[in-house]
């Protein structure tokens, strides 16, 4: 009956309209800010290369451009990128990552808005200590009266923001290749991750600025060696994302114009699971960023979608079409279809080699998902009764334990009905308040010259 609930409210959560909050008001976005993507990307690499303004007195936050951007990218760059993409495909064909890459494009200037926001709107948590979030721009940047929106993104992140879709896949695949109890995977990650949520943010950004640029590297360098082994057939495989996301087939789709979209609702859902663009969880670790000039801040965060989506996404897709047929293609489940095609390409070492990969992106990931749910949770408790860190701490892992023993439909209809949940207050705030960034990039821009 749960998993039937779960299943109807998706689909009411994930209907039309979202889909046009979040391309519709990304696109107003884009228009109002003149693509912003484009005029600011080599002006964002430079800040977390350290160049500009580094030598910033009196500033406020906790972590520096790439240590903002690390700790986003930890909780996107995650199975989402594995698994997350195998599910599009396995649910809409091929075809649902074209509109992952549409998605990934306007949430570029999507995340340059409410990352901008998210600094530009500052408050301080019951311990004093500043912080930045969809709750804190709705609740100082439109008053009173979004005090309700506020208080609802902090509820439904509290839910969002677990990682229940990385312990899962981590723990199917252990489970599948090398028979490791769930239940115990999972009471083993738990422990290991209340170590590093004690140790508060900063510990959390000195583990994943250390760890995402790793795993990328290695997770990326294995996708461009079969790519690059095979790349006579990528222009045909791109040919074919393209036209299947018009033309292609998609269980429960039906008719052309019912199936066109069902696959474009599915790319855009996964693009939100992948890079979280629109959702309101990126502005809590870029919100912590050590600077005086949000627009700077706005202009790192645009990277994290085009590094999510449009470079890490689009290698697994590329990875999985090269290596299987799509007969294979139906019969994957999540990190279980991933894992076949890099058998293929590298036989039994596929499996380790993927192993090592998905075992950093799930750490990673757990605890940069860690920050966003105590970010929710001390702005709703603020410490008081009984619900202080102890309580917070006792939460979040029993979470990761249920991870570990759910199953993977509820588990990713769980965080879906959170995120849409999530992206409708954050969505409201960032375009009532799209004018006032304008106004600050303008300058900005000037006086950088960009």
């Amino acid at each position: 009956m749960i998993s039937d609930f779960l299943s109807t409210l998706v689909d009411y959560a994930w209907g039309l309209p979202l889909i046009v909050l979040l391309l519709g008001g990304g696109l107003y976005l884009a228009v109002i800010s003149r693509f912003t993507s484009l005029r600011g990307f080599l002006h964002a690499i430079q800040l977390i290369r350290g160049k500009h303004h580094s030598n910033e007195k009196n500033v406020k936050g906790q972590l520096s451009h790439f240590q903002a951007l690390t700790n986003a990218l930890s909780a996107t760059i995650g199975l989402g990128n594995i698994a997350g993409v195998a599910v599009a495909m396995g649910q809409g064909g091929p075809g649902a990552i074209f509109w992952m890459w549409i998605s990934a494009l306007i949430g570029m200037n999507t995340k340059f808005f409410e990352c901008s926001l998210a600094v530009m709107y500052r408050g301080k948590d019951y311990l004093g200590e500043t912080q930045g979030g969809p709750m804190y721009v709705l609740e100082q940047g439109l008053g009173k009266w979004a005090k309700p929106l506020a208080v609802f993104f902090a509820i439904c992140g509290l839910g969002g923001t677990l990682a229940l879709f990385n312990v899962n896949q981590l723990t199917s695949f252990m489970h599948s290749e090398f028979k490791v109890d769930p239940l115990i995977l999972g009471i083993i990650l738990a422990i290991i991750t209340g170590y590093v949520v004690f140790g508060g943010v900063k510990r959390i950004a000195s583990f994943t600025s250390k760890i995402v640029p790793f795993m990328c590297v290695l997770y990326v360098g294995l996708c461009l060696i079969i790519i690059f082994q095979n790349l006579g057939k990528v222009p045909e495989l791109l040919m074919t994302i393209v036209n299947e996301a018009f033309t292609g087939k998609a269980a429960g789709g039906g008719a052309m114009g019912m199936g066109l979209i069902f696959i474009m609702r599915i790319g855009v859902k996964r693009a939100a699971f992948s890079n979280e663009a629109g959702i309101g969880t990126a502005p809590m670790a870029h919100g912590n960023a050590k600077t005086n000039e949000p627009i700077s801040e706005g202009l790192v965060a645009m990277l994290g979608p085009f590094i999510d989506t449009v470079v890490v996404c689009t290698m697994t897709a590329l990875v999985i079409l090269i290596s299987l047929s799509p007969e294979e293609m139906s019969q994957g489940n999540g990190v279980l279809m991933t894992l076949k095609a890099f058998e293929h390409s590298f036989g039994y070492m596929g499996k380790i080699l993927l192993g090592i990969s998905i075992f950093f992106f799930s750490f990673s990931s757990i605890f940069g998902f860690a920050n966003y749910n105590k970010k929710c949770w001390d702005y709703l408790f603020k410490g008081r009764w009984f619900l202080g860190d102890k309580a917070f701490t006792a939460f979040y892992l029993s979470s990761i334990i249920l991870g570990a023993v759910a199953t993977l439909d509820d588990v990713v209809n769980i965080l879906d009905i959170c995120f849409a949940f999530m992206a409708i207050p954050n969505m409201i705030g960032t375009v009532l308040l799209s004018k006032k960034v304008k106004e600050s990039m303008a300058e900005y821009f000037k006086k950088y010259n960009i």
